[in-house]
């Protein structure tokens, strides 16, 4: 077994947990507008969205570390992390401060792709890295349920 390598564990798991406290102080304001709007049938009550996000976000950065200090080259992998990455953190901006939801759902869809893409990436290198982001897209295909649904009930 490998020995942890803290500050690399640490910088991975604060990178996503970062990305995702951005984006939820920049949509603040919005989340109030966003409990106004005519919700799908199966939406979540507001408060699990952060406490699912928060463990999203905890699996990503453990993901993304086991990637990183694995001894496979991993550029290609750690480039999809990244890019999906920030469009997770624009999907964000989009929904819930331009209310382009229709926009946001193709947004997502291109998110889920990238994010599939990761994991396959991730798991030519680290299987376990990759059975971490499995809950990151099923809950992002749910979240494309959530967007659409809320792009025709508004």
């Amino acid at each position: 077994m490998k020995k942890i390598q803290w500050k690399n564990l640490i910088t991975a798991v604060a990178i996503p947990l970062g990305v995702g406290g951005l984006s939820a102080l920049l949509t603040k304001k919005a989340m109030d507008s966003f409990e106004m709007l005519n919700q799908p049938p199966l939406s979540p009550p507001t408060w699990l969205f952060p406490v699912v996000w928060t463990i999203l976000y905890l699996l990503m950065g453990i993901a993304s570390y086991l990637v990183a200090t694995s001894n496979q080259k991993n550029d290609t992998a750690l480039t999809l992390y990244g890019i999906q990455l920030c469009f997770n953190f624009l999907w964000t901006l989009i929904f819930f401060n331009m209310g382009w939801y229709l926009f946001a759902f193709v947004w997502l869809v291109a998110l889920w792709i990238l994010i599939l893409l990761t994991t396959i990436a991730f798991y030519r290198i680290s299987k376990p890295a990759a059975y971490m982001m499995i809950p990151y897209l099923i809950w992002v295909a749910f979240a494309g349920y959530l967007n659409y649904g809320i792009y025709l009930l508004n």
